[in-house]
This record gives C-alpha cells, sequence and structure tokens, in this order.
C-alpha cells in the first residue's frame, strides 16, 4: 500500500512540476510575437547633423511575403535632404510635396520638402521568418524633441499594416507602435535603450554607430529569443524526465507487490 501510494504521489507531483514549468516556458516566450516591430535605428540623433536612419523591417505572415514599406516623414519640422541607399530585389522612391506652413531654415523658406520614402519588392519580398534593412540618409535633424516615422508594411495579399501608434499615456507601447526618432528627448527607459546618436560626418552623411557596451532592440530581441526557446526546450526536458521517472518507478512498484503477495 505504501508503495503504490508513494508511486501515486511521485506521478501526480511530476505532473506538477512539467505544468509549472510549461507555463514558465509560454510566459517567456509571449514576448517575442510583441518584440517583431518596424524598428528605426539608431533610435537617437543630433539636431543640425546628418544621419543614417536603418528601418529594420520583419514580416510577421507566414502565408503571406511584404512586398512594400513607406515610412511617412515630418511635415512640421522637414527633413531638407533624403537619400536612400539601394536595396537588392528592391526599388526605392522619395516623394516631395508642399508642406503645410513654410518653414524657416536659416535664411531660407522651405514650402516644399520629402514627405515619404517607399520601398517596393521586385522579387518575392520578405518571406516568412526573414527581415530586411532599409537605410535612408536624412538631414538636418531638426531641433526637437521627437519624430515620429510611421511605417505602413505592404504584403502580398493585398493587406497592410500601419506602424503608427504613439506611446500610451504612461509611457506603454502600443499593439502597432510607430518607429521614433528621439532629438532633444529622452527615450523611454526600454526603448533603444544603450543607443548612441549619430553625428555628422565630414562628408556630410551620418557616422556613428550603438554603444558597444548598451543593447539595443535587436539585443533585447536576440535575448528574448534565447529565454523563449530556453523555455521550451526546458519544458520538453522535464515531459522526458518525468516520463522516464514513471517508466522507472512502474517496475519497481509491481516488484514490491510481487514480493509483497509471494511473502503472504
Amino acid at each position: 500500500m505504501t508503495t503504490q501510494t508513494t508511486s501515486r504521489r511521485a506521478r501526480t507531483t511530476g505532473i506538477a512540476t512539467l505544468s509549472g514549468l510549461a507555463a514558465l516556458a509560454l510566459a517567456i516566450a509571449a514576448p517575442l510575437s510583441a518584440s517583431a516591430h518596424v524598428r528605426v535605428d539608431p533610435g537617437q540623433a543630433s539636431p543640425g547633423g546628418y544621419t543614417t536612419l536603418t528601418f529594420k523591417v520583419p514580416n510577421e505572415s507566414a502565408t503571406a511575403s511584404t512586398t512594400s514599406l513607406t515610412v511617412d516623414l515630418p511635415t512640421d519640422a522637414p527633413f531638407t535632404s533624403v537619400s536612400y541607399q539601394p536595396v537588392p530585389g528592391w526599388t526605392a522612391e522619395v516623394t516631395e510635396a508642399a508642406l503645410p506652413e513654410p518653414i524657416e531654415v536659416g535664411d531660407a523658406t522651405i514650402t516644399q520638402a520629402p514627405v515619404s520614402v517607399t520601398w517596393t519588392a521586385t522579387g518575392e519580398g520578405i518571406g516568412d521568418g526573414e527581415f530586411q534593412l532599409f537605410p535612408i540618409s536624412v538631414g538636418p535633424v531638426p531641433d526637437t524633441g521627437s519624430i515620429a516615422l510611421p511605417a505602413h508594411q505592404g504584403y502580398s495579399d493585398g493587406s497592410v499594416v500601419d506602424w503608427d501608434e504613439p506611446l500610451g499615456d504612461d509611457g506603454s507601447e502600443q499593439e502597432h507602435p510607430a518607429p521614433v526618432l528621439y532629438v532633444n528627448d529622452a527615450p523611454p527607459v526600454d526603448e533603444h535603450a544603450g543607443m548612441a546618436p549619430m553625428t555628422a560626418g565630414s562628408d556630410g552623411s551620418g557616422s556613428g554607430s550603438a554603444s558597444a557596451s548598451g543593447s539595443g532592440p535587436d539585443d533585447l530581441g536576440a535575448l528574448g529569443l534565447g529565454f523563449g526557446i530556453g523555455g521550451f526546450v526546458l519544458g520538453a526536458a522535464a515531459l522526458v524526465l518525468a516520463g522516464v521517472a514513471l517508466v522507472r518507478r512502474r517496475p519497481s512498484a509491481s516488484g514490491a507487490a510481487g514480493a509483497g503477495t509471494a511473502g503472504r
């Protein structure tokens, strides 16, 4: 009787442990889907200079590929110069338009400026589990707090995901957050942490890199991916160990029961 009770307790303990580990694995892996946003790197820049901004675009559909990306540029504090770096398999177009109001830049009055950049795939685009980088050079960086850069991600099935939501009142990130370039404002604690601003090079192009000691969004995403995979591996290992333990205990319990019967 004691042996049977011990066996039942062992099975119950194994199941409870497995359930707990599985729940932990799911909790760790859950934030991964939320981290797959359109991001801009670097997330900070100094006013007055030129900088290179790179938009990282992951594909979030298992059935469709990303075939276009449009990034809206500011019109209240515009970049007067925008150029793009060619991306193999994609065409790019910078669209200029009249500004809502004229802008004074030094001694010049600016009435028209770049308002968007659009990349269009010439092939299959960005497939499931893939991402693409889209760099542009912009400047001079306006002397302002922060600059929202809404992005519109088009898919081969005709759907469009708008990454244009501002941060919540409490600073929390929304479901489809807009990429943001911080100039004079400090970024949120978890937004582009550790990224160094780009500075203007002697040729007028952006130069600089993320801090070697910091961790940007890509580092945080990789860290989250590592935790998620580790959680699933931990859950699978627990399942195997629990199964092995139960198999090993069953012969022992049967043997003990047989010995007790023989003793009678």
